[in-house]
């Protein structure tokens, strides 16, 4: 070997690797990283879009649209387009107040952005017109704003609880969900909030000469709570006071004095009606369809869907789980105050089911290759190339575990993708050496020479191909706006499962060939020999494929028979 001079960094990886004890142990635990990563790398059905943006609300009371248009939205557009990273800015006046809209660019950093936008409204704080109240800044969450689970909640049959309990209950255990980790919200849809209702008579009300203003004055006046105040006294002692929310029951409300008419009071029982009850103005009605254990379809009516979104790069598969074992932790509780429930969304499981398809998906991939393979090279050179592509994509999902990157089905089309690229250098490399061992040059050479030799051979055409695959990759990460951070994973992924593969080609094609392959130099009979046995592979191969289809021609035929 020693009289040989390498060209190429094929051949100096494989020389080195070949005959070192560590390769066996780097394999192992190549494979073994690759394992746990596929384990415990967080699994999502989509790739969660960073999108920044925000609103500005600014009240100015008595204002019309025109004059907000004109001291504060128009001068407010002006300063937020001074922020870099801006894509779009949408104003809107209305009476009494007006509305800014900010879209930055997809990519920007959200954190980043909505204190840019802090700061730029805060700046100018000093140039709004008086009366304007203090602006409101919401930042929009739409990262972490789309569900990964939802839960509908019911009555169940003959079941007495009415709307306002069955809100409690939901809320109740909405507060417990909130505590899981990684959980960042949790929303209540077609819940029907409890409240007092006031069912005002408007021909008692035009009788004493009340407007609803002031009923309206009168009960939030009221309804606050009042901060204890701390005065001193002559005397060096002091007061502490404090009114407290005056409406704690039905009661309270109806003995509200509204006005006076003819020096009698006017008290709101008078001229309505109060009760205690759900949000009567909320005209959604939720209704749920079930199967129950008959397999009928039931009407469950009002219901309640508690949604579950999770933090970004976070596991919805764990997320998912935990937020049911808790649900169901809780069945029994539900039960006895009459209420059920049915996930009908769990985008964990959906992920989950992905990431095992594709699993199923590249061993049945592996294994097709190495059938192609076996009448061309042999059973031994098929099994060195089913060895290395799982090196090769356990490699690369240890890494994209490494650099925080979540399982989704962009991730599994890239895998997929780069499956049918990565076999080819160990195919290369091996298919060489195959043909290398067969030369008659290669007859009084030693075989730890040929391997090397070989591998040195096809290394500038095999870099060079794999290499301008990876550059037509590449560019893919320079694509903008939402379609660009979608398909991020691709040009993370492919380059790198292609740099990987000439890795595993280089170093560990070369040393399982070695371990794998038999090295004899035989005549041509032997050749011959070599190429029946193959021939007659091939033939065992197609009738064991071909099998199914003689058996159903032979039913076929014996049916027409008859």
């Amino acid at each position: 070997m020693d009289t040989y001079k390498i060209h190429n960094i094929a051949g100096y990886l494989a020389k080195v690797f070949l005959k070192n004890p560590l390769t066996m142990i780097l394999g192992i635990a190549i494979l073994t990283l690759g394992y746990i990563s596929l384990e415990i790398m967080p699994r999502e059905e989509d790739p969660q879009i960073e999108v920044s943006g925000g609103s500005v609300i600014i009240a100015l009371p008595g204002a019309s649209p025109q004059e907000i248009a004109n001291v504060i939205v128009k001068p407010l557009e002006r300063r937020i387009s001074e922020i870099k990273g801006v894509e779009n800015i949408y104003g809107t006046a209305m009476n009494n107040v007006g509305m800014v809209n900010v879209q930055y660019f997809i990519g920007e950093d959200r954190e980043s952005s909505n204190l840019k936008l802090y700061d730029k409204v805060m700046q100018n704080m000093d140039s709004l017109p008086m009366g304007t109240m203090p602006p409101l800044i919401k930042p929009f969450d739409i990262d972490i704003d789309v569900p990964i689970l939802a839960i509908a909640f019911y009555k169940l049959p003959n079941a007495k609880i009415d709307n306002i309990k069955l809100y409690k209950t939901i809320r109740d255990l909405q507060q417990e969900i909130n505590a899981i980790e990684n959980v960042s919200k949790s929303i209540l849809k077609g819940a029907k909030r409890p409240q007092f209702n006031v069912m005002i008579n408007l021909d008692k009300l035009s009788a004493y000469h009340i407007s609803l203003g002031q009923i309206a004055q009168a009960i939030k006046a009221i309804s606050k709570n009042s901060p204890q105040i701390d005065s001193p006294t002559d005397e060096d002692t002091l007061i502490v006071f404090g009114i407290k929310n005056a409406i704690e029951n039905i009661d309270d409300l109806k003995s509200l004095i509204v006005a006076q008419y003819r020096g009698s009071p006017i008290y709101l029982k008078d001229i309505a009606t109060v009760t205690y009850n759900y949000d009567i103005q909320n005209f959604q009605k939720v209704l749920l369809s079930y199967k129950d254990t008959n397999t009928t379809f039931r009407d469950a009516g009002d219901q309640i869907t508690l949604t579950v979104a999770k933090l970004k790069g976070t596991n919805a598969v764990n997320i998912a789980e935990e937020v049911i074992k808790k649900v169901q932790d809780n069945r029994e509780l539900l039960r006895k105050q009459g209420v059920g429930f049915i996930v009908t969304r769990n985008y964990g499981e959906r992920a989950n089911e992905a990431v095992n398809e594709l699993v199923h998906h590249l061993v049945l991939t592996i294994f097709i290759i190495s059938l192609i393979l076996i009448p061309f090279l042999g059973w031994r050179e098929s099994l060195v190339v089913t060895i290395a592509v799982p090196m090769i994509l356990a490699t690369t999902l240890f890494i994209a575990f490494m650099t925080d990157q979540t399982i989704n089905r962009i991730t599994l089309f890239a895998f997929l993708l780069s499956l049918g690229l990565i076999v080819d250098d160990a195919i290369i490399v091996i298919e060489n050496i195959h043909r290398r061992l067969h030369l008659k040059e290669s007859k009084d050479i030693a075989f730890d020479q040929v391997i090397v030799e070989a591998t040195d051979e096809i290394g500038p055409s095999t870099n060079i191909a794999t290499i301008a695959i990876m550059l037509t990759m590449i560019p893919m990460a320079f694509v903008g706006g939402m379609m660009g951070q979608f398909m991020t994973p691709i040009p993370l992924n492919v380059p790198v499962a292609l740099a990987v593969s000439l890795f595993v080609a280089y170093v560990f094609t070369p040393f399982l060939a070695k371990k794998l392959i038999k090295h004899s130099h035989d005549d041509k009979h032997c050749e011959h020999e070599e190429i029946k046995q193959k021939v007659s592979l091939l033939r065992k191969i197609v009738r064991v494929i071909l099998m199914p289809f003689s058996k159903f021609l032979n039913s076929t035929k014996k049916e027409s028979k008859k």
